[in-house]
């Protein structure tokens, strides 16, 4: 069994998503070597990433306001976080997801896309993270 860790998580800490979820892929990995498995777990977290390089790019996301997580709850007692969606321009993106501790700590990063903006548009934004993106942070 492995470890998968989207954009939404109870808010146990107060502190970013990403260093939340740092923390618990640790003691996933910590709990899974205790328990004596003989091979390495994998761990994913999953992000949306837009880079801005078009105007419909621009469009989309140039003034998004969704460059912070933010807090609610799922039921009147569960206080939770929602990760931030990462969208600027690539060199902007690749300093921010640098200080990224979940996305360093994980195995395999999950792009969550918008299917409402189409197969096209997504597709497009996967391309973009793939050549402007992946290259700068040696992800493969």
């Amino acid at each position: 069994m492995h470890l998968q860790s989207s954009t939404l998580k109870e808010d146990e800490t107060g502190e970013p998503l990403h260093v939340q979820q740092r923390k618990q892929i640790e003691a996933y990995r910590e709990a899974w070597k205790q328990a004596g498995h003989p091979r390495e777990p994998r761990v994913s977290v999953s992000r949306s990433i837009f880079p801005v390089v078009s105007d419909l790019d621009r469009t989309y996301f140039g003034a998004d306001s969704r460059d912070q997580d933010h807090i609610g709850y799922i039921d009147a007692h569960t206080r939770a976080i929602f990760g931030r969606s990462y969208a600027a321009e690539p060199e902007v993106l690749v300093r921010e997801l640098v200080a990224d501790e979940a996305v360093a700590a994980a195995d395999t990063l999950l792009l969550t896309v918008p299917n409402t903006l189409g197969v096209d548009y997504n597709a497009h934004v996967i391309d973009s993270v793939l050549k402007y993106i992946a290259p700068e942070l040696g992800w493969r």
